[in-house]
């Protein structure tokens, strides 16, 4: 039977694929740490069987004994991800925010939202986690949790959008939360069964509620709207500048129609997305024409994304009222190249 495809998500002309977990795998292969888990596709520990618990994407712990040679780089999972640092001291890194793991963090990632633990390797420490896949890509799309978990609606509903609607990394996690988490490792490591592992991920899960309401966690609505998707879909243009991007493909990366894009594009930038992107290509080509005097003009012209020279020529100028190599030659630098 083949081996299940790792989730992909395409996003700003990238495609990521799931986290594989492969400098985990290599320790626990050189016996540099305990490793008790269950995973689906390219996850690391005891494969889970197709029709049990779906939607659970990994779960388990490593227990590091000593400084480890190893890190997780900036990754993506598809779900909502819970780590629980029991014991030790972690670096973690979230979008812009460098922080630490200590004993007792609860560390909470949505889906996709890119992380990497480690700086750049792991220190001791015993670490659980667990994965669940709600079907989104974007943050303005509905979530769906699998069908195992049994909360009453209206606290689902409830945990869901405190889970959207709060941008606080990392919390203190409660008594309860620490042991389901233990219940959990063991639950793994000794192979219990699955409607086990059921009521102890349900029963997290409603703990992180309780703790919620208990501290009266702060909700943000505008976290997950349309808007949102499109302002984290401009913030990182520049990462893709190189794509041959069309209105329609920047919508469809937001997971909505060309006319709301449009819109709300308008409404974050003043500009139409057209001329957002060639903005932000210019942008990028100025910095360029100062700073990598390496680069011909032509050179820059299409790592910027442009077409051709002469396009880049002629939108440059209109912006800067010069040309490139004049541009160039305005801040101490020699062209390679002419328009």
């Amino acid at each position: 039977m083949a081996q299940p495809r790792a989730p992909i998500y395409q996003e700003h002309g990238k495609t990521y694929h799931a986290d594989s977990c492969e400098p985990l795998i290599h320790a626990v292969d050189q016996g540099d740490l305990e490793l008790a888990a269950l995973g689906r596709a390219n996850y690391p520990g005891r494969q889970i069987p197709d029709k049990i618990l779906p939607g659970l994407r990994s779960v388990g712990y490593w227990d590091a004994m000593q400084e480890q040679q190893w890190g997780l780089p900036w990754h993506r999972n598809e779900g909502i991800e819970l780590s629980f640092l029991e014991t030790g001291r972690v670096a973690f890194s979230i979008e812009d925010k460098d922080l630490f793991l200590d004993p007792g963090s609860l560390a909470i990632t949505r889906p996709w939202q890119p992380h990497k633990l480690g700086r750049p390797n792991i220190g001791i420490g015993r670490l659980y986690w667990i994965i669940i896949d709600v079907g989104v890509r974007q943050p303005h799309q509905e979530w769906r949790w699998p069908d195992w978990f049994i909360m009453m609606p209206e606290d689902l509903a409830e945990l869901t959008a405190f889970l959207r609607e709060n941008e606080q990394p990392v919390w203190r996690a409660s008594k309860e939360i620490r042991d389901c988490f233990s219940q959990i490792g063991e639950a793994v490591k000794n192979d219990k069964s699955p409607s086990r592992l059921a009521v102890y991920a349900n029963e997290l899960f409603l703990h992180l509620l309780e703790q919620f309401r208990d501290q009266k966690v702060f909700r943000n609505k505008s976290l997950t709207d349309a808007q949102r998707s499109v302002e984290l879909f401009l913030d990182s243009l520049r990462g893709s500048i190189m794509e041959e991007w069309t209105v329609d493909s920047m919508a469809e990366c937001c997971r909505l129609g060309v006319t709301r894009f449009t819109h709300y594009c308008r409404q974050i930038t003043n500009l139409t997305p057209q001329h957002y992107l060639n903005k932000v290509r210019l942008d990028a080509a100025t910095e360029m024409l100062k700073n990598s005097p390496e680069k011909s003009v032509t050179d820059i012209a299409f790592d910027c994304g442009f077409s051709t020279s002469q396009y880049f020529a002629t939108a440059f100028r209109k912006q800067h009222h010069v040309s490139p190599s004049r541009y160039r030659k305005l801040h101490g630098l020699s062209s390679h190249d002419l328009p």
